[in-house]
């Protein structure tokens, strides 16, 4: 009898499979995204072809390595929305971010590199901007930040500060920490606090500079 199951993989092929995704883990964590293939399935124990086999775009292994995770941080998302005080959902939410850009460069570089097939990651950037924008407007509204920042603002400053995060980690591991709370300091109101200076960047002009931010496109 047909039908639409797809076929399991042979407990070889299931190994196989297991090996090159702890291999690519552990790359990508020490090295980003742009670890090379050959690399990994050299790590890995397998012939490259079994690699392209398994995986046939870098997309594809890429979700396998961190779709856990994404789903992960998708759900801590989803508990922030229902903190019944919007900052502390909104920080907590932002710290559990940055523990993972600390431990891992491959995590890192899916915030800023854009890479197709990654269905996981195209659910979670679209998801993490309602988050903080719901959150932000929240705590606004509350009084909790100041009334002139919109969530551009916020995501552009994010964006920058997780990009050093690697290079700071590797020097004092919880630097990072002092430098998203002065950030988040930064949202509060106070009474002499001037007028911003400039315009904030649009959602398009956002958009161009998390781009340009990641560099090259990781090739698939």
């Amino acid at each position: 009898m047909t039908g639409s199951r797809s076929t399991p993989l042979r407990r070889d092929a299931r190994r196989n499979r297991e090996l090159l995704v702890a291999a690519a883990r552990e790359l990508y964590a020490e090295q980003g995204l742009g670890a090379p293939l050959d690399e990994i399935a050299r790590r890995a124990g397998v012939g490259n072809a079994t690699l392209y086999r398994r995986f046939p775009t870098r997309g594809a292994l890429i979700e396998a390595v961190f779709g856990d995770s994404l789903g992960g941080t998708l759900r801590r998302g989803e508990e922030a929305r229902a903190a019944e005080d919007p900052w502390e959902g909104l920080v907590r939410y932002l710290e559990h971010i940055f523990e993972g850009l600390a431990t891992d460069r491959g995590s890192n570089d899916l915030m800023t590199t854009g890479i197709p097939d990654i269905p996981s990651l195209d659910a979670l950037k679209v998801h993490h901007h309602e988050t903080v924008s719901l959150l932000l407007a929240r705590a606004r509204d509350r009084g909790a930040v100041r009334a002139d920042v919109v969530v551009e603002d916020l995501l552009f400053a994010l964006a920058a500060l997780g990009r050093v995060v690697p290079a700071a980690t590797a020097v004092a591991p919880d630097a990072w920490r002092r430098q998203l709370h002065l950030l988040l300091a930064a949202l509060r109101p106070a009474p002499a606090a001037p007028p911003l200076p400039s315009p904030p960047l649009t959602p398009g002009q956002l958009t161009e500079v998390l781009n340009a931010l990641g560099g090259e496109s990781v090739r698939p």
